[in-house]
This record gives structure tokens, C-alpha cells and sequence, in this order.
């Protein structure tokens, strides 16, 4: 099996390839730029040159001279010498040179073709004359009537222009090689900043990490949730959608756009971690936990862990009514006592009915029978659930009593149940021994109507604006466990289904919640 190159090797040979290849095409494109430059510089010289000598008086005067060459080759030559050409020739309308550099030529016919130029036209471009390849200008001489009269024909050879080139190169090449140097040694910096950004990581070390992170996030039973110091949210795994009702993955979006202000927002913004404490997320109650991310000892946001604990809630709410029944069984223990001496007292003097009459008269009701939720028997669940707080009730001393006006028509829905559960919670956790919980629901077509009515102490008026507010409660603090949701999830639910809750003052003398619930309107 082929051994992985190490990724800090693979990324500086990658950025020292990239910084080559980039140096190299764009020392070639400077070259021929540079190339083209000299080039166009030198055909503008030899043209001007060239024009320079056509419209020269003494050469024009000097065609009509018994010996033109006499006068022209003297000036041809100092043109040359002066210009940086490599010649200086003219000749007249047949080809025949009247200046060259070598005096010999003079009096040949040229070796390239004149005509162009004889023809009133300018050449500028590269031929191949008796001295070599050369990069020319030829342009016609005139009279002073205009009668083309001869040719004016300058040139440098290509080997000076590689010359002038290669000089230029040379320093280019210098340059670019420095610009490598620099890159290369950038190229190894990025190479040792990334590897310590990734902690020395290679790939495959990443790529595990990935997954096993993936597998263990979305895989778990419990919701996990990071803000980073931004307040954005990093990471909501499978389990918190869920919990949250997210339908899309909201990573990268704003925490409060997704978090719920005065739940989970309030709780990624608190100073301090927090362990174990029961939020509301919608109607779900959740159990989380706040913990700040640090990497490398800076901050960088928090994590939170939520469970869904909505039956751990009702669970905990049953063990404070079971704690309270508990506190009351011990204070009738006596009272108990003395009953069954009195019953032990009349058997013994054998009054059996006497002793009849007497349990009748003490171990009676006070709870709801199945005779009396007649008017619940539309929805059995409503029925049950009435007996069974009813039931509850009167073992820690309350009475719960339906109102005359109790009837339910139809199924009056699960948020019915949730509703009236937890208002009857509170409503016989207010009144304490010996109250009275008195229960009115009615249940149409139309919707469901709730009023559970107490002879407790009641609601402050100052409090009614807040009590629906989580963690808002009257009660007392001591093992209250979650406390403030009960009455704070009946407002989600009243609002999910766009009802309507009111508090008032009880004919009973304490507090009288009203609840709607139109129905169809369950979102």
C-alpha cells in the first residue's frame, strides 16, 4: 500500500509548484512583451530614419548629379553611424545602390525587392539582404515635383535586437527569480500556519474526525446546540431539530431567529453554565445544560444539551403532590387513630350499626364518582383524567367539585387535557387542606370553554401580566421542581390554537382562570 504524502510536504509543494508555474508564464509574457516593445521601437526608429534620409535636400539634389553616390554615401554613412543602424542605402528607380555600408556594393542592383517602395508605398518588416536578416524600413524619394526618384532603406540586423533583448532578459530573469525566492518562502509560511490552524492534522486524521463527530452528534438521544461568540448557531444536531420543530438545518443563521427568547436565547446569553434546568421549547419541556466552548483558553461560544423531559415534568409534579400528600397522611395519622378506637370502642360493645353509621359518616366521600362526571362521559378521557386529579386532590384535603354547568358534548382534544391538568394542578396546589377546586368545561362544535375556579389566596393583580411567563411562579421555591411552566405552557397551547385566557377573581374567593380553545384552529 502506497504511503499518504504528509499534508504540510503536499501543500508546500503545491503552493512552491503554483508560485513557479505563475513566475515562469509571466516572466514568458513580459518576455514577449518586452520583445514586441523593442521591436516596434526600432521598425518606428528605422522608419523615421529612413524618412529622415528620403527628404534630405542634399540626397534629393544629389540625383540629378553627374555622381550621386558622391554625395549621398558620405551622408548615408554618417546617418548610420549616428541613427544605430546597421545601414544606410538608396537607389534609384532601377535598384542601383548609391550608398551602402560597403563602399563595394555600391553600383549593384539591391538584393531584396524595391518595388513596394518604388511603387510610392512604405515597407516596414524583416528580409533577408547581403548582410543578413534585418528589420527594415523602405520608403521612396521624391523630387520636388513628387516624381518618385529612388529609394531610402534602413535596417538593424535581428541578432542586434536579441542583443538589446537578451540584455533586458537578463534582467528580468533576476527579478522573476527574486519574485520566486519570496514566493517559496510564503508558501512554507501558509504551509506552517495551516498545519497549526488544523493541530498538525493530517487528512485522514480530519476526515475521521468528521465522521466520527457526525456519527456521535446526529446518533445520540440528546439535542446539542452551539452558539458561537457571534451568536450564530454552529451546530444543531438530528435529536435538537426535533425537540426545537426545525424543519431545515438552521446552521449559519442568527440564534435569535431559531431560539426562543426567555428559553434557550436567555440561557446561551447567561454569564454562568447551568446544569439540569427544565426550559419550555414550544410546548416541550426540556431539561439543559449550558456550557462554555474554550479553545486553546479563548471563549468561543457555548454548547447546550437538551433532553426531552415533558413526562419527567408531570413525573416530578406527581412526586411534590405525593411529598405534600405525605406531609398530610402524617398529620391525620392520629385522627385516623382515634376513629378506629371508636369503631374498636362500639364493635366491642357490640353497636354494629352504630359503628356502621360512624364509618359512613367519617371515611365518606369528598372525591368525584362516576355518578357525578356524568356531563364529562362525551370525552372518557376528560372523564378519567377528572377522577384521577379528583381523587388526588382528596387525599391531600382538597375538594374538586364540578361546576352545575359542566358538559361535554364532544372529544374536547388533547390540549383540553393539557390545559385542564395543569390548572387543576395549580388550583389544588394553591388552596392547600381543606379547599375547594370547582371545574366548568363545556365542549361544542364551536370549541372548548375551561374554567377551573379556586377558594385560595388568589393571583395579585400586579402578578396577572407575568404569571404566564416561564419560570414565573407564586408557589413556594422549596422542592419546586419546575416550577413556572405549568401555567406558562397553557399559554403556548391557548396560543397555538388562537384562543384566549383570562384571569379573574373566583365567587369561590380566590382565583378563576378562563380558558378558549376555538376549534380547527390547532396550528
Amino acid at each position: 500500500m502506497r504511503r499518504a504524502v504528509p499534508l504540510g510536504l503536499y501543500l508546500l509543494a503545491l503552493q512552491v509548484a503554483i508560485v513557479l508555474a505563475t513566475t515562469a508564464a509571466a516572466g514568458l509574457l513580459a518576455a514577449k512583451i518586452q520583445h514586441d516593445r523593442i521591436r516596434a521601437n526600432y521598425a518606428s526608429q528605422m522608419l523615421s530614419v529612413a524618412e529622415s534620409v528620403a527628404k534630405l535636400p542634399s540626397v534629393v539634389d544629389a540625383f540629378s548629379s553627374p555622381e550621386p553616390s558622391a554625395t549621398i554615401q558620405p551622408l548615408a554613412e554618417l546617418i548610420r553611424k549616428s541613427s544605430g543602424a546597421t545601414y544606410v542605402v538608396v537607389t534609384d528607380t532601377s535598384g542601383v545602390r548609391y550608398a551602402h555600408p560597403d563602399p563595394a556594393r555600391i553600383g549593384e542592383l539591391v538584393s531584396t525587392d524595391p518595388s513596394p517602395a518604388l511603387a510610392g508605398t512604405v515597407f516596414v518588416g524583416t528580409e533577408t539582404g547581403t548582410l543578413g536578416v534585418s528589420l527594415r524600413a523602405k520608403v521612396p524619394v521624391r523630387s520636388a515635383s513628387g516624381e518618385i526618384i529612388g529609394m531610402a532603406s534602413v535596417g538593424i540586423l535581428e541578432r542586434e535586437l536579441a542583443s538589446d533583448l537578451s540584455e533586458d532578459l537578463q534582467q528580468l530573469v533576476g527579478w522573476l527569480g527574486g519574485a520566486a525566492v519570496l514566493g517559496v518562502l510564503a508558501a512554507a509560511l501558509v504551509t506552517r500556519t495551516v498545519r497549526r490552524r488544523i493541530f498538525k492534522l493530517e487528512p485522514r486524521d480530519i476526515a475521521h474526525l468528521l465522521e466520527t463527530r457526525d456519527a456521535m452528534l446526529h446518533g445520540i438521544r440528546e439535542g446539542v446546540v452551539a452558539v458561537d461568540d457571534r451568536e450564530r448557531l454552529a451546530l444543531v444536531n438530528d435529536e435538537a431539530m426535533r425537540l426545537l420543530d426545525l424543519r431545515v438545518d438552521p446552521t449559519g443563521m442568527p440564534a435569535v431567529e431559531v431560539l426562543e427568547q426567555g428559553g434557550l436565547l436567555d440561557l446561551t446569553r447567561a454569564k454562568e453554565d447551568v446544569s439540569d434546568q427544565l426550559v419550555l421549547a414550544g410546548e416541550r419541556v426540556l431539561v439543559a445544560n449550558r456550557m462554555t466552548a474554550t479553545t486553546q483558553g479563548r471563549r468561543v461560544g457555548v454548547v447546550l444539551t437538551l433532553r426531552d423531559r415533558t413526562e419527567l415534568y408531570d413525573a416530578l409534579r406527581e412526586l411534590d403532590g405525593q411529598r405534600t400528600l405525605t406531609e398530610v397522611l402524617r398529620a391525620q395519622a392520629h385522627e385516623f387513630s382515634n376513629h378506629l378506637h371508636v369503631i374498636g370502642g362500639l364493635l366491642e360493645l357490640e353497636r354494629r350499626e352504630d359503628a356502621v353509621r360512624y364509618i359512613e359518616r367519617v371515611g365518606g366521600g369528598g372525591a368525584l364518582t362516576s355518578a357525578a362526571v356524568d356531563g364529562a362521559m362525551g370525552d372518557p378521557a376528560l372523564a378519567a383524567l377528572l377522577l384521577a386529579k379528583s381523587s388526588t386532590a382528596h387525599e391531600r384535603g382538597v375538594l374538586v367539585r364540578l361546576d352545575p354547568d359542566f358538559e361535554v358534548a364532544q372529544d374536547a382534544g388533547d390540549d383540553a387535557l393539557t390545559v385542564l391538568g395543569n390548572l387543576v394542578d395549580n388550583a389544588v396546589d394553591a388552596v392547600g387542606a381543606g379547599g375547594t377546586v370547582q371545574v366548568l368545561v363545556r365542549s361544542d362544535a364551536t370549541g372548548v370553554r375551561i374554567v377551573v375556579s379556586d377558594d385560595g389566596p388568589g393571583v395579585p393583580e400586579s402578578d396577572r401580566g407575568r404569571i404566564f411567563e416561564l419560570g414565573v411562579t407564586s408557589k413556594p421555591q422549596r422542592n419546586a421542581h419546575g416550577r413556572g411552566i405549568g401555567l406558562a405552557l397553557v399559554s403556548r397551547v391557548v396560543g397555538r390554537r388562537r384562543g384566549r385566557v383570562e384571569i379573574g377573581d373566583s365567587s369561590l374567593g380566590g382565583a378563576a382562570f378562563d380558558v378558549w380553545l376555538p376549534s380547527g384552529a390547532a396550528s
